[in-house]
């Protein structure tokens, strides 16, 4: 597919720019800071990782280690691991995408041949993150040398990470849930910023965020369905999304004392919005 590296840049960084945009309750975005970051560590992230990310010469796994490589030499966090590992195989996808196929053909494409190789880059990738809660595994423990290719690696994490499961599922959450979430309220505001607010909130009413769970276990997990279907609720009567943000604050405000941060579901928030501008960047460069 013929897309310019500085374009799949520019829309990585738009898409990362949209989702802070976003008032996402317990998560960092333009209304709050939260959880020892704040929104320009997150930009600064977007702006030094895409170089990475966007190299034509990086396989899949090089592309995730170095991105992640230069996020921590920037602003010396986990800002973005999460949306590392969503993006990267999307952009793979888009190189070796045809006019036959779809974005989501050729991202199985990608996934089903990943390599050794892009296990081991991925394994440093993610110890050199240190997300929070991460723990070990009796399998594919991320501080051994791998011997199972990285969607493999995946498959033994899906059952307690969400992106992990987008690697064996095909990113279902995405494309099959997600995506319409965006596009209907896109079509109902015309605001990418509550659009990608919606995606959040609907995510979040029907899956548990997994990296709450690596740190909490389940005990907030009703709290926070609760509180996103009041919220999606409230989003669905009014006509102006802005009119939501006084509860907004109160959930948010709520979710941080209690230092639960959504980080999953922003990553796949990220994810969804950087898939519509690839959908509609192709769509636009083949008519």
């Amino acid at each position: 597919m013929n897309i310019s590296v500085d374009k799949i840049s520019a829309l990585y960084q738009q898409a990362c720019e949209v989702e802070l945009q976003a008032f996402k309750p317990g998560n960092v975005s333009v209304y709050a800071d939260g959880h020892d970051m704040t929104v320009e560590d997150f930009r600064i992230s977007a702006k030094v990782s895409a170089v990475a990310l966007c190299n034509p010469d990086y396989t899949l796994g090089e592309k995730i280690y170095y991105a992640v490589k230069a996020t921590r030499e920037a602003v010396g966090c986990n800002t973005n691991l999460g949306i590392l590992l969503l993006c990267a195989p999307l952009i793979q996808a888009v190189a070796i995408k045809t006019p036959e196929t779809t974005l989501q053909q050729a991202l199985a494409q990608v996934l089903d041949n990943t390599t050794l190789n892009d296990a081991d880059w991925v394994f440093k990738a993610i110890s050199l993150a240190s997300p929070g809660g991460l723990g070990s595994a009796e399998q594919a423990d991320v501080s051994e040398m791998p011997t199972i290719n990285l969607t493999e690696a995946m498959r033994l994490a899906s059952l307690r990470d969400r992106i992990a499961l987008q690697f064996v599922s095909n990113y279902q959450d995405i494309f099959d849930f997600a995506l319409p979430i965006y596009y209907n309220a896109h079509k109902k505001w015309c605001k990418q910023d509550w659009s990608a607010l919606a995606v959040y909130v609907s995510l979040l009413c029907r899956f548990p965020d997994s990296h709450i769970e690596r740190k909490y276990g389940r005990q907030h997990n009703r709290l926070i369905a609760n509180k996103m279907a009041q919220l999606s609720d409230e989003l669905s009567k009014v006509e102006r999304p802005e009119l939501t943000l006084t509860l907004l604050h109160s959930i948010d405000k709520e979710f941080k004392s209690k230092g639960l941060n959504p980080g999953t579901m922003a990553d796949l928030t990220v994810a969804t919005v950087f898939t519509v501008f690839l959908e509609d960047t192709i769509k636009h460069s083949s008519s």
